[in-house]
């Protein structure tokens, strides 16, 4: 679990926004989290707390001072937020966001914020507002004076807007902030490197109908690429085909063959870091087909040549200024035996070894 006994508050202040808030909770709390939600009277205004009640498991605060029912000391601004490992203020008004930039506290959701203890609990925030308000330069110098002070920004992203404009300000989506949250938590162990990876199959053609592939459905790469960028890397994936969506904050080069592949692995070094991860196709078919190849009357196969394609690893492995090299090793017998030859052979310092029956399409 990504999240898995984390304490998160999330802050709810007024915009339309608001709607994508009910999905977050809810994932966050798949991923393990305990959620706490806050929801501010402009929030109550598009999504009630009866609403999020129900989706927490939890009783929604709404008012610093209470009702009288309040256990405690009746000091929830503070009660929220011991022990709690992170806020999350989704959707961020440019309203909510001034008064955090200037210490102003007229809430319960901006008193919490400003009684955190900032040395255990982060503060995430995620704007959502239209393209004018915030590209204001007020708000941008607000947003400039939370990022110095160490507060985290999720997005804002560009698109359309509610108001029927275009342009930056859109609240990110639940699952792209639930990336974001998850890879906040994450020791920044890669913070300044650069890694390289490729991942999923590569297809040779036949003809423009026909293709030699593989099983590889790409999945060790991708979560390898993730974890890379979670742990604060630039991370540059080039991926045979497949559908898997790009990890949040990777760049991702679509290639199909290993001739490709090659290419792009080239073109994306030098890196600190290389970790050949697909599945490349040793042959391709040197006598293609420029048009589909038909059944003959006689039915005569016909006569495929081939052609080794380049070594990706080996050829990366042996630059000048060679990254550090991982390599993968997918065999079907003697798999340690297979492997410690490729790591010698190839001149890298590791190999992952994968029996290929277990591994490719699981």
């Amino acid at each position: 679990m990504n999240l898995d006994r984390k304490r998160i508050v999330v802050g709810m202040t007024g915009g339309i926004a608001a709607y994508k808030v009910c999905e977050l909770v809810r994932r966050l709390q798949d991923e393990g989290a305990e959620v706490q939600v806050v929801m501010t009277a402009g929030a109550r205004e598009f999504v009630s707390a009866t609403t999020m009640q129900a989706l927490s498991g939890r009783p929604v605060f709404t008012d610093q001072w209470g009702d009288g029912t309040q256990p405690g000391n009746a000091m929830p601004h503070i009660n929220l937020t011991r022990g709690v490992d992170a806020i999350v203020v989704a959707p961020a008004t440019a309203h909510f966001i001034a008064k955090t930039a200037h210490g102003l506290a007229d809430d319960l959701l901006s008193t919490l914020v400003l009684a955190r203890d900032r040395a255990t609990t982060g503060l995430l925030v995620a704007p959502a507002m239209n393209v004018e308000m915030w590209e204001n330069p007020a708000t941008q110098r607000n947003v400039a004076q939370l990022m110095v002070d160490g507060v985290v920004l999720l997005g804002p992203a560009a698109g359309d807007q509610a108001c029927g404009e275009i342009g930056m300000g859109r609240m990110l989506e639940p699952a792209e902030l639930l990336a974001d949250i998850v890879a906040y938590f994450q020791p920044k162990r890669l913070a300044g490197r650069k890694v390289v990876l490729t991942a999923g199959p590569t297809v040779e053609p036949i003809d423009p109908v026909r293709v030699i592939t593989n099983l590889s459905s790409g999945k060790t790469g991708f979560a390898l690429a993730r974890a890379a960028a979670e742990a604060g890397a630039d991370v540059t994936l080039v991926a045979g085909p497949t559908t898997l969506p790009t990890p949040r904050h990777v760049r991702r080069i679509d290639v199909r063959t290993a001739r490709e592949m090659h290419d792009a692995v080239h073109a994306a070094l030098p890196a600190d870091l290389f970790i050949s991860v697909a599945a490349v196709a040793d042959w391709h078919v040197a006598n293609a087909s420029g048009s589909k190849l038909k059944k003959r009357a006689d039915g005569a196969t016909p006569a495929l040549e081939f052609a080794a394609n380049p070594d990706i690893l080996a050829s990366v492995a042996s630059l000048p200024s060679t990254p550090y090299c991982v390599g993968f090793a997918a065999e079907s017998e003697n798999v340690v035996e297979h492997a410690r030859a490729k790591r010698v052979a190839k001149r890298v310092p590791l190999i992952i070894a994968n029996q290929v029956q277990q591994a490719l399409g699981a």
